[in-house]
């Protein structure tokens, strides 16, 4: 029986093509060939070699962002804002490169001595759908230039703009050196556990993140880098400025229709302001109306999958509380059939759930006693990736910072605000604090202490 066909999740009349799985043996033979020389380049010729990948990148980027947004549902703004990062990335890490690349000498130990890194050997990147060309892409970088010949995995749910932008990254490189590994859970398995590849970054979900750590403990050496995504809180202090404070946790409830690991999805808000608050947010998420993800006005787009929107419609019959906001599912919009839902509120008591990742647009709203109460709520999700305290006190910030175990804080700002300028990882749940943005190079490479006596 053939498989059903993949369709554009803003318009299943869009049929996508579909992309054959890759050899990922014959994939893995090429980047072994290709480390020995790849390693031996000189960074300074790595840096142009991504820098004439920059440039294709930069001239196709309305291309890419279309892309992006036919086959993930991302809307068309978000994703020009995504290869814009794509971009910009490869700045941030060729001067982060230059950095943390260099040898170390004069360390005053009792002979010369130096400390260098050195290229660590094939290096397997798989992505997810969300970010479909920026998350992976940074590991890309960043293992290019540590000189790391790199497979990258794309999520087979965008597949298509996956394979556009190795058409434009390959031929900045010698064969071998950049790949794009298509395929699904199979071939992701193959390529991570096969013991030429000596690191792994993976984005994705926590199921699958445990057992790569599984099965790779025994392989001790290798690499693993891990970002496995959050149940991110939004806390609303008594002084908070509260339209600041509704436009934010809506904003990171929405962008991506949710589907972003440093989404807002519970927001916890001090008693003495819950009711106004609790107003002001719900007219702020009055913006975020289903539409269209290829017109430049749209804020909410679809969700990926009917998978999604099934999971979508079980919490909307499962999660416990009081709907403020009762959330649908959208089967069309103006006409045209596709994966949309409308957001979800729901007032929750402090019953110490535990709440796994729900990747939609549904928020969860508690009310505290007081800051203590908040940081107890926050603290009961078993991740730890992003959390944003809305307060007027810098002291208060630091002070709630101090307690909370994120591996992203902020203040006054919504969750989802992750700039490529910072690192970027999570503690817990959320990962193990080193899968990207800005940084990320140090773990790319195998440091080697030397130290010689006379000639």
């Amino acid at each position: 029986m053939a498989s059903e066909p993949r369709r554009s999740p803003g318009d299943l009349s869009v049929v996508l093509p579909e992309v054959a799985p890759t050899d990922v043996a014959a994939a893995v033979d090429a980047a072994v060939a290709a480390a020995g020389g790849w390693a031996r380049t000189p960074l300074p010729e790595r840096i142009a070699r991504l820098r004439v990948a920059q440039e294709a990148l930069a001239a196709a980027k309305e291309e890419l962002a279309r892309g992006i947004a036919l086959e993930t549902g991302k809307p068309i703004t978000e994703a020009l804002g995504e290869v814009g990062a794509v971009v910009a990335k490869i700045d941030l890490t060729s001067a982060d490169a230059e950095r943390w690349l260099a040898e170390e000498t004069n360390l005053g130990g009792p002979h010369p001595a130096l400390v260098r890194r050195r290229s660590r050997g094939p290096a397997a990147v798989v992505g997810p759908f969300n970010f479909p060309l920026h998350l992976g892409h940074g590991a890309n970088v960043a293992h290019l230039l540590a000189g790391n010949p790199v497979l990258f995995k794309p999520s087979p749910l965008a597949a298509g703009v996956a394979a556009r932008y190795g058409e434009l990254m390959s031929p900045a490189f010698p064969p071998g050196v950049f790949q794009v590994v298509q395929g699904g859970g199979a071939e992701g398995e193959q390529l991570c556990l096969d013991p030429r590849v000596r690191s792994v970054c993976f984005t994705g979900s926590v199921a699958v993140g445990q057992k790569l750590s599984v099965s790779l403990a025994h392989d001790f050496s290798k690499d693993l880098a891990l970002e496995l995504g959050g149940s991110n809180a939004l806390l609303v202090c008594a002084d908070a400025d509260l339209d600041k404070a509704a436009t934010a946790a809506a904003e990171g409830a929405c962008l991506t229709a949710g589907q972003r690991c440093n989404a807002t999805s519970r927001v916890i808000v001090e008693r003495p302001v819950a009711a106004e608050f609790q107003r002001r947010f719900l007219a702020a998420l009055t913006a975020f109306q289903p539409a269209d993800p290829l017109l430049a006005t749209t804020k909410l787009g679809p969700v990926i999958s009917a998978a999604a929107t099934a999971r979508f419609a079980r919490l909307l019959a499962e999660t416990p509380g009081d709907w403020l906001l009762r959330g649908a599912v959208v089967p069309e919009v103006a006409g045209q059939r596709g994966h949309y839902v409308r957001p979800a509120v729901v007032l929750r008591e402090d019953d110490g759930a535990a709440d796994a990742e729900c990747f939609v647009p549904l928020i969860s709203l508690f009310i505290a006693a007081d800051l203590d109460h908040a940081v107890r709520l926050q603290s009961a999700s078993p991740f730890g990736l992003t959390a944003s305290v809305f307060t007027r006190s810098e002291a208060t910030f630091r002070a709630l910072g101090e307690r909370l175990e994120v591996g992203n804080l902020y203040a006054n700002l919504p969750t989802t605000f992750s700039p490529s300028t910072l690192p970027f990882g999570g503690l817990r749940g959320s990962g193990n604090g080193r899968p990207g943005g800005r940084g990320f190079i140090r773990f790319t490479t195998a440091e080697q202490a030397v130290q010689w006596a006379e000639w």
